[in-house]
């Protein structure tokens, strides 16, 4: 059993994954969250300052959601929003469209397929392996 201490209210609670928040303070997070998504339907075309201050918010909070493609920009870069691999500006996630492809690409390449045995040693080893009949 893992117990911490909750980062926003400093209370113990157990600690089964996720952010190191109670179950009392996710679900303030959540009710912020869904707010804001109101909000968003409301206002379309607010900045993240925007949305972060009429919601009572932090700025923080708002990227965290848009790294976890829970919410999306509608101007890519103009938040700051910007690929960890190559700084691209981004609408939502962690990564841009080529730097994800690349990443898929890599670790395809990673994990080789088993290769079947070339058919003249297959044959080599069978004919050492076969039973023999002496006549006699």
């Amino acid at each position: 059993m893992d117990v911490r201490n909750c980062r926003t209210c400093g209370k113990l609670f157990n600690y089964i994954g996720g952010q190191p928040i109670c179950t009392n303070c996710q679900r303030k997070l959540e009710e912020k969250f869904q707010e804001v998504k109101e909000y968003l339907r409301e206002n379309p075309n607010s900045s993240i300052n925007q949305v972060a201050e009429e919601n009572d918010v932090s700025v923080k909070q708002i990227k965290q959601w848009i790294r976890e493609e829970r919410l999306t920009v509608t101007n890519a870069g103009a938040d700051g929003i910007t690929c960890e691999q190559c700084g691209a500006p981004i609408h939502t996630g962690r990564f841009c469209e080529k730097c994800k492809a690349a990443m898929v690409n890599n670790l395809s390449g990673a994990i080789s397929k088993p290769k079947m045995p070339e058919e003249s040693k297959k044959s080599d080893h069978d004919n050492k392996n076969r039973m023999r009949f002496l006549q006699g």
